[in-house]
């Protein structure tokens, strides 16, 4: 459940389930969100993208026009947008949370994400890629392995605020003109939080009879 107070792209992916990638409490602390949407209709094709630091500040916002060929390959090119954006702006190293209405993309981001972070950089099992998004997919999955750490969790499409961008981007258009910005998270969200044991945990190795 959201709470209240707290910003809104670290709330939904919280709550959201990260396919294919258990969500133990370490992965909830990101230093960067990005939420993306791609839509495919005859009258506002579009590509929506919203990137906040953890603490909740705005870092781009984009609606734009597309000629994607159908709803699935839009959503690859918003997402290869949505992580191009960030990558010009986020520190070496940023741990990154994204938030996708399209359950199937959130699935392979996390799948190439694992990949990334074994030994060989190859997918622990194959991939479903339309054909004509796989060029956005290889750009996807260089921006994945030139981050920290990246994980997407999936959500209905009523949930993600990049979903309006995305299908209205005439009436959207004014968030193209924002300033652009380059902002850090604050420093406590780059420092690692420590890792506290659950209760059953806690007292494992502790030897109680040990002399001295």
């Amino acid at each position: 459940m959201a709470s209240v107070g707290r910003p809104v792209l670290r709330d939904l992916f919280d709550d959201a389930p990260t396919p294919h990638i258990a969500h133990p409490p370490r992965t909830h602390h990101r230093d960067f969100y990005v939420a993306t949407d791609g839509s495919f209709s005859a009258d506002a094709s579009g590509l929506g993208v919203l990137v906040e630091t953890r603490s909740g500040d705005r870092v781009a916002r984009l609606a734009l026009p597309d000629d994607a060929p159908d709803n699935n390959v839009a959503e690859y090119r918003a997402l290869h947008l949505g992580l191009d954006v960030l990558a010009a702006r986020a520190p070496p190293g940023a741990r990154v949370g994204v938030v996708l209405d399209h359950d199937d993309l959130a699935a392979n981001v996390n799948v190439a994400s694992l990949a990334a972070a074994g030994p060989h950089n190859r997918p622990l099992h194959d991939v479903s890629i339309p054909p004509a998004a796989a060029t956005h997919w290889r750009g996807i999955r260089a921006r994945i392995a030139g981050f920290g750490e990246l994980r997407a969790a999936a959500l209905d499409s009523g949930r993600n605020p990049a979903h309006p961008l995305a299908n209205a981007p005439d009436q959207y258009a004014h968030v193209n003109r924002e300033p652009a910005r380059c902002l850090l998270p604050d420093a406590d969200d780059l420092t690692a939080d420590p890792q506290i044991p659950p209760p059953s945990r806690a007292g494992r190795n502790t030897n109680t009879n040990a002399s001295d």
